[in-house]
C-alpha cells in the first residue's frame, strides 16, 4: 500500500463540542458543567456536518458558539496532515 493510499484511509479523530460563551468578545464559557460534547468523529467532514447541525439548533443564542477540535493533532502533532 502506497504511503497516500495510507495518509487518505488515516483515522483523524475530530471533536464536536460547544457552549454559551461569557461575551461576544472572547471565547471563555459561561459554565463549563453545561457543555454541549457533541461526539467524536472519524474525519473532518463527518465532524462538520454534527457541527452545522448544533450550531443551526442553537442559531436563536448569539452566546452559544460550536467549535470542531482536530483530536488527531494532539495526539500526534509531528504528523500534522491537512485536514481543514
Amino acid at each position: 500500500m502506497s504511503e497516500a493510499v495510507r495518509r487518505e484511509n488515516k483515522q483523524l479523530l475530530h471533536l464536536v463540542f460547544g457552549g454559551e460563551l461569557d461575551s461576544l468578545s472572547n471565547l471563555e464559557f459561561r459554565d463549563i458543567e453545561t457543555l454541549d460534547i457533541v461526539g467524536i468523529y472519524p474525519n473532518y467532514a463527518e465532524a462538520e456536518v454534527a457541527w452545522r447541525g448544533a450550531a443551526q439548533r442553537t442559531v436563536d443564542n448569539a452566546l452559544m458558539r460550536y467549535f470542531i477540535v482536530h483530536i488527531h493533532r494532539l495526539m500526534d502533532p509531528v504528523d500534522v496532515a491537512p485536514d481543514n
